[in-house]
Parts: C-alpha cells; sequence; structure tokens
C-alpha cells in the first residue's frame, strides 16, 4: 500500500518579533484536497502562521514540508511559485486594471518581448470556466465589480499559477449571503480539482459548514484538532478562550425607561422611511441584509448624512446636526468600518480613548498628557484592551483589542445614545462575549443602545427589541422574543411582513 503524505505539514514553527513569541512550536497538517479550518482568537497566531506559510515572514525554528518534500520560501513570490496562495481578507487587487491584467499580474504572458494580451485573456478565461464563473469578463475593470465578484478574481489568480494550497482569511466578512454560497461552491470546486484550502473565520457556523477538519490556535500554540462535526461547538470554543462558556450572550439586568432618541418619517439618502423609539435603557437591534440602509439610518442620526424629510429628536433637542452637535448631546456612533473612520491608525490607543474628548486635557493651551494617560489607562484597564503599552499604535492592536477602542471612546466620552454598527464584525469569539457583557452592562446604567448586526443569533442573544430594515424602510420593533431567524429573514428578504413571528 503506498502512503499518501500531507498536503502540508508545518511541524514546531517557532517565530518570535522582538521579546514578543508569536509561535511557540506549533503543529499544522493539512491532506489533499480538504477544506482544513484554522480557527483561534484574534492574537492567536494564525496570521503569523498563515505569513510564515506564504514566505512573508521566515520561522526562527521549525519545519515545512509541501507533499512530503521540504519548502522554505524566499518571499511571497517564491511560495506563490511553489504552490501556496493567499487570499487575504483585504483584496490585494488593481482596481484600474482588467480582470485578465490582474490575474497574471506577475507572471505576465508574453511574446517576442510584448504582452501576449490574447493569451493572457485566453487563461483567464479557462481559470474563470474552471470556477464555473463564466460570467464575469477578463475585460472588465476590477473596480467595477462587486466585492464577491472581486474575491473570485483573486481565486482565479491562484488557478492560473496551480497553486496546491490557498488560504482564504475571513473570507466572507464583506459577502452577502448569496456571494457566500457562491464562495463555498467555488472552494468545493478547488477542491474536486486537488486543490487544498486552509480556512480562516470567526465564524464557526460556516466552518461547520465548509470545512472538513480544523485546527485550534491560542496564544501561538496548536491547542487543538479534529474532524468538523466529530467535535461539539462548545468544545472548540473551550478550546480557543481556554475556559468554558456555558452562555454566549450574558445578560445583564436592565429596565428600560423613558424614550431618549425619536425618529419620525425619516428619510435620507439609502433611508426610504423610518420611524421608530429608543428608550433609556434599551437595546434594540435592527437586522436586514447588506444595502438595506442599516449603515446610513446610524449616519443620518449620527449628522453624517443630511435628513431629507421627517424628525430626529435626542431627548427634548430637535435641532441642527452634526456629529459635533450629536456628540454634545451625549449622542455616539462606532463605525463598521474602524480602520477607515472609527479609528486613528497611526495614533497611539490613549490618543484614540480621548479623541473625542481631547479639550478636556488642554489647560491654557498645553495639553496634560499627564492627566491624558492616566485616564486613557483606566479606560484600558477596564475594558480588558490587551496592548504593549497605552501609547503603543492603536494599528499594532488585535482586530478585537481595536473594537474595545472605539468603544472605550465612546464611554470614556460618556454618550447616553449608542450607534453601533456591526460591533463585532471580524473578531474573537472571546472578545465578542465581552462585548455583549458591555452592552448589557451599559443598558443597566440606563445608556440607549442602537445595534445593527448582520449576525441574527447575536441580535436574538443581547437585543430587548428587535426591528428589520429592507430596501430603506425600516420595519415596528417588536419584542425579541416575538422573532425567530426564519421570520427576520423572511422580512430582510422581502419575502415577509415586517410583523411579529
Amino acid at each position: 500500500m503506498s502512503f499518501t503524505p500531507p498536503r502540508l505539514r508545518m511541524a514546531g514553527v517557532h517565530k518570535a518579533f522582538g521579546a514578543t513569541q508569536a509561535l511557540s512550536g506549533v503543529d499544522f497538517t493539512v491532506r489533499p484536497s480538504e477544506v482544513h479550518a484554522l480557527i483561534g482568537e484574534n492574537g492567536a497566531g494564525k496570521s503569523t502562521l498563515m505569513k510564515v506559510l506564504s514566505g512573508v515572514h521566515r520561522a526562527d525554528a521549525g519545519e515545512m514540508l509541501i507533499d512530503g518534500q521540504p519548502y522554505r520560501p524566499a518571499d511571497p513570490l517564491d511560495a506563490r511559485r511553489q504552490g501556496v496562495a493567499m487570499i487575504y481578507q483585504e483584496l490585494a487587487l488593481a482596481p484600474h486594471l482588467s480582470v485578465s491584467a490582474n490575474v497574471l499580474l506577475g507572471v505576465e504572458p508574453t511574446a517576442r518581448g510584448l504582452l501576449d494580451h490574447a493569451q493572457e485573456r485566453r487563461r483567464t478565461q479557462q481559470a474563470l470556466e474552471d470556477l464555473g464563473q463564466t460570467d464575469i469578463d477578463p475585460g472588465t475593470l476590477v473596480g467595477s465589480l462587486s466585492v464577491g465578484a472581486q474575491q473570485l478574481v483573486e481565486v482565479a489568480r491562484a488557478l492560473v499559477t496551480d497553486a496546491r494550497i490557498i488560504v482564504f482569511d475571513e473570507p466572507t466578512s464583506s459577502l452577502t449571503r448569496p456571494n457566500v454560497e457562491r464562495l463555498f461552491q467555488v472552494i468545493r470546486r478547488l477542491c474536486e480539482r486537488g486543490v487544498s484550502v486552509v480556512y480562516i473565520s470567526h465564524f464557526l457556523e460556516e466552518v461547520e459548514e465548509v470545512a472538513a477538519s480544523f485546527t485550534v490556535l491560542r496564544d501561538g500554540r496548536s491547542v487543538g484538532c479534529g474532524e468538523v462535526g466529530n467535535v461539539p461547538t462548545s468544545e472548540i470554543i473551550h478550546q480557543m478562550v481556554g475556559r468554558k462558556l456555558d452562555d454566549m450572550f450574558p445578560r445583564v439586568l436592565h429596565q428600560p425607561g423613558e424614550p431618549v432618541l425619536v425618529l419620525s418619517g425619516v428619510s435620507a439618502c439609502g433611508v426610504e422611511s423610518a420611524s421608530m423609539q429608543l428608550r433609556r435603557g434599551e437595546i434594540l437591534g435592527i437586522a436586514g441584509l447588506i444595502g438595506a440602509g442599516r449603515t446610513e439610518l446610524l449616519r443620518a442620526i449620527f449628522g453624517l448624512a443630511a435628513v431629507r424629510n421627517g424628525e430626529i429628536r435626542i431627548a427634548e433637542y430637535h435641532g441642527p446636526a452634526s456629529p459635533a452637535e450629536r456628540l454634545s448631546h451625549g449622542v455616539g456612533l462606532l463605525s463598521e468600518d474602524r480602520k477607515d473612520e472609527g479609528l486613528a491608525l497611526s495614533l497611539a490607543v490613549e490618543d484614540n480613548i480621548v479623541l473625542s474628548d481631547v479639550g478636556a486635557y488642554s489647560r491654557y493651551g498645553w495639553l496634560d498628557r499627564g492627566a491624558l494617560r492616566r485616564s486613557a489607562s483606566e479606560w484600558i484597564d477596564r475594558m480588558h484592551v490587551k496592548t504593549s503599552a497605552a501609547d503603543a499604535p492603536v494599528h499594532s492592536l488585535s482586530g478585537g483589542n481595536q473594537q474595545k477602542v472605539q468603544l472605550a471612546r465612546l464611554l470614556h466620552h460618556d454618550c447616553d445614545v449608542l450607534l453601533l454598527d456591526e460591533p463585532t464584525r471580524g473578531i474573537d469569539v472571546a472578545s465578542k462575549v465581552q462585548i455583549y457583557e458591555w452592552i448589557g452592562r451599559l443598558a443597566a446604567q440606563g445608556k440607549a443602545v442602537l445595534f445593527v448586526s448582520s449576525y441574527i443569533p447575536e441580535l436574538l442573544g443581547v437585543c430587548d427589541t428587535l426591528a428589520v430594515m429592507h430596501r430603506g424602510r425600516l420595519g415596528p420593533a417588536q419584542p425579541v422574543g416575538d422573532w425567530s431567524e426564519h421570520s427576520i429573514m423572511m422580512a430582510a428578504t422581502g419575502a415577509g411582513s415586517f410583523d411579529r413571528a
């Protein structure tokens, strides 16, 4: 009987950055033609391990084998030539170039010293056909494609270089459900062609749907592995966080009071009609598909978008709306786009926390840096932000800790109304649980929380009331116990009414 070696074997991999040990003897094995999920909290070492695999970092110790042969890439291009392709959450495409130019970027076919555009188009067309994506024109500019289609262009690029291993890093974080299904079909087709897939995701339900096996990393170590379906989700979560999570959605007792935010017939860019009231001590969730107008509604409330019709009343105030005005009346927004809007990535953690109220630390034109640092450090401790120092740049933090910094800024500002737009997107399970608990505590303090999320289980688990948006229209809020995942999706897709289940 012949022995078939693993497609990928990484054994005893170590990697340190100065005094920080990012990987401590990680073992990771992927079989041929399988989808293998790599799971772990933000900061567990997943990205570092994959950067070692893809040639971005060189391991300090350990060995790597592909199909039984030693593998030690000099750089990402060398890794690509040896059959390893990375598809990052932030797509690496040139939007001003065509699909075919992107697919063959760096490995362009030539004839007599000139680019062979005909061959470029043929090879791109073949790769797209192999993926079952004949509706994408190789001559189309990539910048004009949807996010889902752009992701498929990245996959086609991996195919033309005969990739044996393709790594998908949080591939569905910005995709609609139909595009998620389309991606899963492509992944299955890749496996049928003999490609092995490493799938990184915080969504365990996706792992159960698409992966055959899994490995869990925690604190730079491999702490568990197994076959998907043979290990309970609760045990996987336990391996991820190192403790039991009996309740994913911790409930903090709170009692809604009088209305603090009232919308009457509001319309704005992306919002056709929205009427609602949010009470002090209430967590009101807004569900809906991407593009339904949820983010646009929060931006209109916060003064980032002009209100065409209707009225927004904050307590008794219904005057001019600008972000500065809203902040002065105790309204804060946590943006879904933390990199471009929610944080100043080049600034320190402490500066981001006090950014909306930095004037409180100014005396006669001088900034009291000591008082600022003491206040910020208090919030770092209270929010359990993992950072090397208060003055460390916020871009050096994991996604979950960056999200905690965003929330700490709103709490430091003592906002009474919190507009939370996808507050747990792209962060690990443990950080999600901490944020859920904080949201409950805020409601218990009498804060009013408007909670937008695409993840229905957390809306049902955290919120008191829930409303659904569909094509810019906000349905009536109903007690969360009157909703089910099915009825929410029916309302979000327009297949059912906005009424309760």
